[in-house]
């Protein structure tokens, strides 16, 4: 693909030769601070340093997208701590002497953000001195890092709650006090961040240029600061006594709000509202495909029109790149192994299929797979969960059947979504379009490689365990995650790869906050309907209040009708439209569900099973424990040791 390069991955030129002599240096060394802000050149290394510090969520190893309940990655892997460590921290493996992901100090695949902040303060105090830029570049350049500061900061308070301070820029003449500071409340904290970016907006460019994709401009900046009072007013930072009413700072105070705030909601709604807004009047919108399917599908969309279209839509909503609903979007500095999440997931390329295609494991790794859970998590046709929906069956969801054949009338709706005349389970039929456009399951399609594979979870089938091949990658639930896959991505070389930014917030996001924040704050509304809708018709799924309050169809009539009832049916259409994306967590944290959500054992199909009735046979892969102590990752000892004023997070 010829693409507009991505802002971040240019940082690789400049960052990967340039920054190490630049801002890692301490001020008093030889290359005097002057010297590195003395020409644009030289401020723009400067700036790839701070935005080099984005955490790696497309790594396999690093990302916090596999926290909660969504992937499962080789068993074999299970007891190496350098590996697959957001799930460690699901399965109960972290520890305060060396913490997975850690963000303060850089432990175990973190990034060092407490060291991010301090570049941004050396990049602001002394980013003026440069001379050939105008007022407005330079302001534009401080704004971004003021915003990348809230946002590492932002961070560093999703994960440890109450975060230090910094409010002065440390030297090696800084005294103890400047040094060892103690930790702020949680409101504080997040005040700070507002602050800050209340700041920098009016300073940024409103919409970043074609070659600066990537770069924070003020559409992004709106939508991040909504993102922040978004989880200030959630309940898990908004009065929660529950879990943090004894953590208390040296002053004997709560460093969490103990007393519930309802306002916080409206300043989230206006907060949301204005970054929709600015979002929309830049050309931001919910993604819809627009271009020519492939050509292995071409017979599909002539047969079976409708529900092909819906499902490109959703199909190429993450992996198109630069698309009109990514708001901001992270390009992985590593340029050769970018995108590991997505290849990770990959199947490799069956026998049989394209012609003098390379077929190795490489950049197909085919072993980052979906639980069973998210195999049932995805609505029925008619957009209710499988357990709500009437017309569903689940004392026979596990049921085997066989598809329709290609001529019968009943096929047509199947036409290019599941494969003809083949034997899966019931649990498959009958779903929603997003399920088939995410997953790999047996009896469907996987589109890569540039082809379509007909996909069969069996063992030594398309897609399915094969010990001749490779003992270890293969997908140890028996289902796929085809979302994150590009249908073009190849295997053998990073150059096959197709590359893309990964979503850190696009537009489906903002209206399901504003749904959420306006049920919050004042209950169920058309508005707040209006805002899931848009979301579900996207995804091709009838409008909420609809399914809702329809007796013949749902179990729970008018459960939308409560704030209670809506609360759940939006945190519901969340899981589903942003599984695998790594929001899924991170919800559940906020309203102080992850406890309940996280506890239960991973389960998945008999990937060895060579037939439907020795392969849908269920049985638990990998046992998880998520207790109160994980919600807050530990402050590793180490810090713990250095500063004497930190005081550790309750359980650790």
């Amino acid at each position: 693909m010829n693409r507009t390069k991505i802002f971040i991955a240019i940082l690789v030129s400049t960052c990967v030769l340039s920054c190490k002599k630049y801002l890692d240096i301490v001020p008093d060394n030889t290359l005097k601070l002057e010297n590195i802000f003395n020409i644009r050149e030289n401020a723009w290394d400067a700036l790839s340093k701070v935005y080099s510090y984005m955490p790696q969520d497309d790594k396999v190893h690093l990302t916090s997208w596999t926290l909660g309940d969504e992937w499962v990655g080789r068993l074999d892997l299970n007891n190496n701590t350098g590996d697959l460590r957001a799930m460690r921290i699901m399965r109960g493996l972290q520890t305060a002497s060396d913490p997975q992901l850690g963000l303060w100090s850089g432990t175990q695949g973190g990034k060092r953000l407490y060291e991010a902040i301090r570049q941004a303060d050396v990049f602001l105090a002394n980013i003026d001195q440069v001379k050939d830029m105008t007022e407005t570049e330079l302001n534009d350049w401080k704004a971004q890092v003021k915003m990348l500061k809230g946002y590492y900061m932002f961070l560093l308070i999703k994960r440890y709650g109450p975060i230090v301070i910094p409010t002065v820029a440390a030297s090696p003449e800084s005294e103890k006090e400047e040094l060892f500071i103690p930790r702020s409340k949680v409101e504080d904290c997040f005040n700070y961040v507002i602050t800050l970016m209340n700041e920098a907006i009016p300073d940024l460019k409103e919409k970043a240029d074609i070659t600066e994709l990537g770069q924070i401009d003020r559409v992004v900046a709106a939508a991040i600061k909504a993102k922040v009072l978004f989880y200030r007013a959630s309940p898990f930072f908004n009065g929660n006594q529950e879990y943090f009413g004894d953590f208390m700072d040296h002053d004997g105070q709560p460093f969490f709000p103990i007393q519930y705030n309802n306002e916080k909601w409206k300043e989230a709604l206006d907060a949301i509202n204005e970054a929709i807004t600015l979002a929309e009047a830049n050309g931001r919108g919910l993604y819809t495909f627009e271009a020519e399917p492939y050509i292995y599908d071409r017979e599909a969309f002539e047969k079976n029109p409708q529900n092909m279209k819906k499902l490109y839509d959703l199909r190429m909503l993450i992996c198109d790149p630069w698309n009109k609903e990514v708001v901001w979007g992270y390009s992985n500095l590593d340029y050769y192994n970018q995108g590991e999440l997505a290849h990770g997931s990959n199947i490799r390329l069956p026998p049989g299929y394209g012609d003098g295609v390379v077929n190795t494991p490489a950049y197909s790794w085919q072993w980052m797979a979906a639980t069973y859970r998210m195999a049932e998590r995805y609505y029925t046709k008619n957009g209710l969960p499988i357990t709500e929906d009437l017309t569903f069956d689940m004392n026979k969801k596990t049921e085997l059947v066989t598809t329709p054949g290609q001529s019968e009338e009943a096929y047509l709706p199947l036409y290019g979504i599941m494969q003809p005349g083949v034997q899966t389970v019931r649990l498959y039929l009958d779903r929603e379009p997003r399920f088939y456009a995410n997953l790999g399951i047996t009896g469907g399609y996987w589109r890569a490689h540039t082809v379509r594979i007909n996909t069969i979870m069996f063992a030594n089938r398309d897609g399915g365990f094969n010990s001749s091949q490779h003992t270890t990658d293969f997908l140890a639930t028996g289902i796929g995650v085809q979302k994150l896959v590009h249908p073009e991505s190849q295997s053998n070389a990073w150059q096959r790869v197709i590359k893309y930014p990964y979503p850190l917030i696009r537009m489906a996001d903002l209206h399901l906050m504003k749904a959420e924040a306006l049920n919050e704050y004042s209950g169920p509304s058309a508005e707040a309907y209006e805002s899931v809708n848009k979301v579900r018709r996207r995804a091709g799924i009838p409008d909420l209040q609809v399914v809702w309050s329809d007796p013949s169809l749902t179990r729970t009539p008018n459960k939308h009708l409560s704030k209670e009832g809506l609360r759940d049916i939006i945190l519901q259409e969340r899981s589903v439209e942003f599984a695998f994306e790594g929001q899924h967590f991170w919800d559940m944290l906020r309203h102080k569900r992850a406890v309940t959500e996280f506890s239960s054992p991973v389960w998945g199909w008999n990937h060895a099973g060579t037939t439907a009735t020795d392969f849908f046979v269920l049985s638990i892969k990998q046992q998880r424990r998520f207790t109160i102590t994980d919600c807050l990752t530990p402050i590793d000892l180490n810090e713990m040791n250095t500063n004497g004023n930190l005081i550790q997070n309750p359980g650790w």
